[in-house]
């Protein structure tokens, strides 16, 4: 058989191995970053936007850059940040103890194989005019829709760290949820009712900001939304008798409202909104797992699907934490159960793919330098990356990895649960990717390998077609 020329695009096409063992292994070192950035910068027009079955595929692994842009007081009795501070964006964002943001460090996870970092963002003392009197904050004085300036800046370049990267980024609304007295967010009706009009205007003039930005920023409405009880697990469950029919009924329908509410105000805003992909939250974005109550898949089982103009551009989300020193049989099993009713009560229901947002140990006192406790970490840690990529769903593991001091530098705090993670859903050979270069018209419909030859078999390796650059490890 005649050998076919290599494609010119695929002669430049650069490629980068990472073996967590052994670092990166350089073969073709040439890169376009310019070019990569440029993908990434705002555009003028609206663009077809990526679905969220796609988006979700391509985000592959994740983590959070938890305890910085989320960080707040917590207690309206006690506003430390506002009293204590000069309320900058740097006085927020070191609040509780980590350094600012850096490229560098996002970069770190990049390189790593991660392709996605959830940004979370708590707005409430960036939005309007809170006055805190002495140390406290009377929230029914709280007047005003305009977000910060000088925050907004700050939340657009941590944001644009993460898109110069080729990665994707999720951008939402984070401790205006919860069970502080500060979370103005709630299931319950009459949250829904007081703070409607404030919940649609903060993410109008979100959505507004970043409207021309691409598909690889998403948005999430809404962190982690409990009930006027203050309840995990499912609602109601913290009311005096463990379980409300009605009240449970009112959190629900509550949490879809706003889940609605959310999808609705981005949509309006036009421009690369109108099919960006966007997050809804489970309650309390509880994952179903677990067997010790008949109401733990409650809140799968009424989340709804909002009604969006935009066909299949809507992402569900859940997190989910284990006592990893009791990491055993009976735990996979668990493990497996849960994304099971996932993808039944979800994915397969709503037609609609689901991502685990958070997840990790909640062991109390986890001690990472004992070996027996990391081994039980680093184990689950593979097990359930394995698991979430069977499903078709992506993971996004809560800080830990790069922590405190060890972010301004960059390094990694916890190596061996970077390469559990890793190893756990590339698999043996550890991270492989490659730069997407166009091909010329005359090759578009060719798929070829890196050595340049023309193969039509979906052997495991990278596989270049249509100017794009495919891994196939499955």
């Amino acid at each position: 058989m005649t050998e076919q020329p290599v494609p010119q695009s695929v002669k430049q096409c650069g490629l980068r191995c990472y073996n967590p063992l052994f670092g990166r292994l350089p073969i073709i070192r040439f890169f376009f970053l310019t070019l990569l950035f440029l993908f990434h910068l705002p555009t003028a027009r609206a663009q077809q936007m990526e679905d969220a079955r796609t988006a979700t595929l391509n985000m592959r692994i994740g983590w959070n850059l938890g305890n910085t842009l989320d960080s707040h007081s917590d207690n309206v009795k006690n506003m430390w940040i506002e009293k204590w501070t000069d309320r900058s964006p740097r006085g927020y964002e070191t609040a509780w103890k980590q350094p600012q943001c850096t490229r560098q460090l996002i970069h770190m996870f990049k390189e790593a194989g991660f392709n996605a970092i959830r940004v979370p963002v708590t707005w409430y003392p960036h939005y309007g005019k809170v006055d805190v009197n002495d140390l406290s904050w009377d929230i029914s004085s709280w007047t005003g829709y305009d977000i910060n300036k000088a925050w907004m800046r700050r939340v657009k370049e941590v944001v644009g760290y993460v898109l110069a990267e080729g990665m994707y980024c999720i951008l939402n609304v984070h401790h205006d949820t919860g069970t502080s007295t500060t979370s103005w967010i709630r299931a319950s009706k009459e949250s829904h009712d007081a703070y409607q009009e404030r919940f649609v205007k903060l993410w109008t003039a979100i959505a507004t900001e970043f409207r021309d930005y691409d598909d690889h920023l998403l948005f999430e409405g809404y962190n982690e939304m409990t009930d006027k009880y203050s309840s995990w697990c499912f609602a109601s469950f913290a009311s005096p008798t463990k379980y409300n029919a009605a009240d449970a009924a009112e959190a629900y329908k509550a949490l879809n409202a706003y889940a609605q509410d959310f999808v609705s105000a981005v949509r309006a805003t036009g421009g690369n909104n109108s099919e960006r992909n966007l997050i809804v939250n489970t309650y309390a974005a509880c994952s179903g797992a677990g067997s010790w109550n008949a109401h733990l898949l409650d809140p799968i089982k009424k989340m709804d699907l909002p009604s969006d103009e935009a066909q299949g551009h809507i992402i569900f989300q859940v997190h989910s934490y284990w006592d990893t020193n009791k990491y055993d049989a009976s735990m996979q099993t668990e493990i497996r159960r849960m994304f099971t009713n996932l993808h039944t009560f979800l994915a397969r229901k709503h037609g609609a793919p689901v991502i685990i947002g958070e997840w990790g140990s909640d062991s109390k006192g986890l001690d990472y330098a004992d070996e027996a406790q990391r081994k039980n970490l680093t184990d689950f840690a593979s097990f359930f990356i394995k698991c979430a990529k069977s499903r078709d769903m992506t993971c996004f593991y809560w800080m830990g990895l790069s922590d405190g001091a060890d972010r301004s530098l960059p390094r990694w705090t916890q190596p061996e649960l970077r390469d559990a993670i890793v190893y756990g859903f590339y698999g043996e050979g550890g991270y492989v990717d490659a730069i997407q270069v166009p091909l010329s018209p005359s090759s578009a419909t060719i798929t070829y390998n890196l050595l340049g030859q023309p193969t039509t078999n979906a052997l495991p390796g990278i596989q270049v077609r249509g100017g794009r650059s495919y891994l196939v490890n499955k």
